[in-house]
């Protein structure tokens, strides 16, 4: 996902992604430790996805402490 689709989500909609990814990574990890990871590449994919995701969210809390002071 990039950057700019993520930043033409919603806070909730982002919120939920990070959440829906931070299962799949789960998912995939367990496969990993199981021996059935099709695509190692994968897990480092949407560690950075989720990395993005939380970086968006930051800097909408930023612009938003910022607006108010």
């Amino acid at each position: 996902m990039k950057v700019n689709e993520i930043r033409n989500l919603t806070t909730d909609e982002i919120v939920a992604k990070i959440k829906e990814t931070k299962e799949e990574l789960f998912n995939l990890r367990f496969q990993q430790a199981t021996g059935n990871l099709d695509k190692p590449s994968k897990i480092k994919d949407l560690r950075h996805t989720v990395a993005r995701l939380k970086t968006v969210l930051r800097e909408r809390e930023l612009e938003e402490s910022n607006s108010k002071n």
